[in-house]
């Protein structure tokens, strides 16, 4: 009779993770993105570059990691004007610096930081007040010595993508 009992009591917790398990997947996408139904677009137009960085890509560079994340990661088709949106993620790239950041003996920097900061702004296309309104940065060292000019760009370009990210995580967390 005891080992029935136990038998029982294993079956029915079994029982319980399964159902709880089953339940809570049914919640997430398999991206991990719950996007209410009603959502099907997204419009992001340029960020422009207010940084004064003198790279004339930043702009190309954010704008091509956002359509990347948002059409790759989530179900959202990406529209091309603001009128056809559902959702609308805009802001600027408003400051970029590239410094030393770790310095050898010889005083010679043997490592540049790139830091690119964006203030973004998240919104249904039907409310005029957004959902948030955030500045993001993201960083990222080269070598200066090995390669100046690509570890530059290399840098920018991770730094953005940094940042696409965390918008990408941003938005789909208001949902």
């Amino acid at each position: 009779m005891v080992l029935h009992s136990k038998n029982l009591l294993a079956a029915a917790i079994v029982l319980l993770i399964v159902t709880v398990g089953a339940t809570g997947c049914l919640r997430y996408s398999f991206t991990g993105v719950a996007i209410p139904a009603d959502v099907r677009t997204i419009y992001i137009p340029f960020f422009p570059d207010q940084s004064g960085s003198g790279l004339g890509n930043l702009s190309d560079q954010l704008n091509d990691a956002m359509i990347n994340r948002f059409i790759n990661q989530s179900r959202l088709q990406f529209t091309d004007s603001p009128e056809n949106a559902d959702v609308i993620i805009e802001g600027s790239i408003t400051s970029y610096s590239n410094r030393p950041f770790s310095v050898a003996g010889d005083q010679r920097a043997n490592l540049n930081r790139v830091q690119i900061s964006v203030r973004a702004t998240y919104r249904y296309a039907e409310q005029e007040q957004p959902e948030w309104q955030k500045n993001f940065s993201g960083n990222f060292e080269y070598d200066p010595v090995e390669s100046p000019v690509d570890g530059e760009s290399e840098a920018a370009f991770e730094a953005l993508s940094r940042i696409a990210d965390n918008m990408f995580s941003d938005a789909m967390g208001s949902w």
